[in-house]
Order: C-alpha cells, then structure tokens, then sequence
C-alpha cells in the first residue's frame, strides 16, 4: 500500500522523504528499544564489529532502494516497480551462484535464463534497459543477502542501519530547512503529520518481514512476497495508468512463467525435504525401539 501513501507526498521530493523515513524510523525504533528494556542487548550487538560493518553496507543497500522505489511512484511508473520486484527473487538465485558459489538445478537455470530475456525484451519495449527495475531487484537482493549473515535480532539490526543513515539524513534536513525549501513544517499540519508517521509505517512492515523470515519455510516467503509486485502492477494499471504496450506485456509474461516454474521447483523442493526428514526420523526410530 506504500504506492498510495507516497502518492499523497508527491510534492515532497524523494531525497527529503528518504531522509525522514530514516529519523523517524529510528525514533520509532529506540521506542521499542525503550519499552522492551533492550538497552543492554543492543549494546552487545554494538560491539560486533564485523555484523555491524555488514549492516553498514546493508543501509546504503536499502537507502538506495527507497529513494529509487520513492522516485519511480512520483513519476508514475508502478509498472517498473513491479517489474523490479518480480525479478527480485531471480536475482537473489542468481547473486547466490555469483558470490556464494551455489549451484542451480536445471530449472532454476531455466527461470533465470527466461528472466534475462525477459529484461531484454522489455528493454528493447522501452527503448532502453529498465534501470530502476534492476536497482530495486538487486539492491533488495543484496539487502536480504547480507541479513543472512548477520545474527542480530530484527529490531536491533534494523536499528542499526537506520542510525547509520541518520547523520546524513539529519544534516541534508538541516540544510533543507535553513533553506526554507523543506517541505516538513512549510508544507503544512497533514504533510508534516504524514512525514512523521512514515518512522512507523516504514519500520513495523520490515519487522514483521525479519519475524516472519525466521518462523515461516523460505518457499512460503518466497511465494508471500509476490503479493506486493502484484499489487503494485494492479495499481500501476488501474490508479496511475501506466501504459502497457504488446512487448511490455509479452516480457511480463515471460517474468511470470519464470517465476511460476521457479516457485512451482521450490515448492516441489521443500515437500521432497520434508519427506526426506520424515523419513530419516522414522528409520531412526525403528533403530532405536526395543525388542
């Protein structure tokens, strides 16, 4: 629903509402701290060194995403949003086989090869390779990639790479202001109210997807983040009006049978674990019972 949100602040520029989204979110983020008595966790997790180093690279990651996703809605291409989510997952199998040396199986090659063409085709639609779909695919990719390296807890992580962002967002605000160019109090009660509550907006939606990451099956997950590229699409061609031509909708449907062959193999992956663990659980105990 963030599309709806941000379009009610298409006067603030996305430098500005990037640079709130931080402070607030921060705020926000301490006042948990505070309320839960976290004060001495998150001191502990201050002092690893090498998770808070990885979670520096995650924050401009993630920053770079949200000024890229702010930008795209303010110029009414939820299209290229959703474009870049659906790819996304792609992308992280990809950077997995890049960077982590993993191998694929064939129908994992076979989605991501339809993926590339994909991009091609809708390159060649738009007259030019879709950018800010690529940005926000794999600049969320790499942000989900190094919050598997690191073992802090949702709240402190997240915590972390806001206030490393904050020094920065609060000095471009200052400068802002000073120069009566900010939209915060100059825009009025409801736009200063709406920058405020981007700290909860932002922060309760990425907790809950960091809570939920560690109870629920990575296929679950998987499939669950395909709601918001769809919702996004809806929107694009129902609110916003993006244009969808013949090649637009010839690449999005090569997208979408990637990703179905792509979900439909960790689907079938994630039973065939399951019945593999059942089946050693049930050998084990038939060792194991007494004659």
């Amino acid at each position: 629903m963030f599309p709806l949100y941000f379009a009610l602040l298409d006067s603030v520029s996305p430098f500005e509402i990037v640079a709130h989204r931080v402070i607030w979110s921060l705020v926000f983020l301490c006042a948990i701290i505070t309320a839960r008595r976290g004060w001495p966790k998150m001191r502990q997790t201050l002092s690893d060194r090498r998770s808070v180093g990885l979670l520096l690279i995650a924050s401009l990651a993630l920053s770079i995403n949200w000024l890229v996703y702010i930008y795209v809605i303010s110029i009414g291409e939820l299209v290229q949003a959703s474009l870049g989510y659906f790819i996304n997952p792609l992308v992280s199998v990809a950077l997995g086989v890049i960077l982590l040396g993993e191998r694929l199986r064939k129908v994992q090659w076979f989605a991501v090869g339809l993926a590339v063409i994909a991009v091609l085709v809708l390159a060649f639609s738009y007259g030019a390779i879709p950018w800010s779909s690529l940005i926000l695919a794999f600049t969320f990719a790499f942000y989900g990639l190094i919050k598997k390296f690191v073992g802090f807890g949702a709240v402190e992580s997240l915590t972390v790479e806001t206030a490393v962002l904050s020094p920065v967002a609060i000095i471009f605000l200052v400068t802002l202001e000073s120069s009566l160019a900010a939209a915060f109090i100059e825009g009025g009660i409801g736009i200063s109210l709406m920058l405020l509550l981007l700290g909860p907006i932002t922060a309760i939606p990425l907790l809950a997807f960091g809570a939920a990451a560690k109870r629920l099956p990575l296929s679950t997950m998987g499939l669950l983040q395909y709601i918001t590229p769809i919702i996004l699409f809806i929107f694009g061609l129902t609110i916003f009006h993006d244009s969808m031509s013949t090649s637009r909708w010839i690449g999005f449907i090569i997208v979408w049978v990637a990703l179905i062959v792509f979900s439909v193999d960790a689907v079938r992956q994630a039973k065939k674990a399951g019945n593999d663990r059942r089946s050693v659980l049930a050998q084990s105990l038939e060792v194991t019972e007494p004659d």
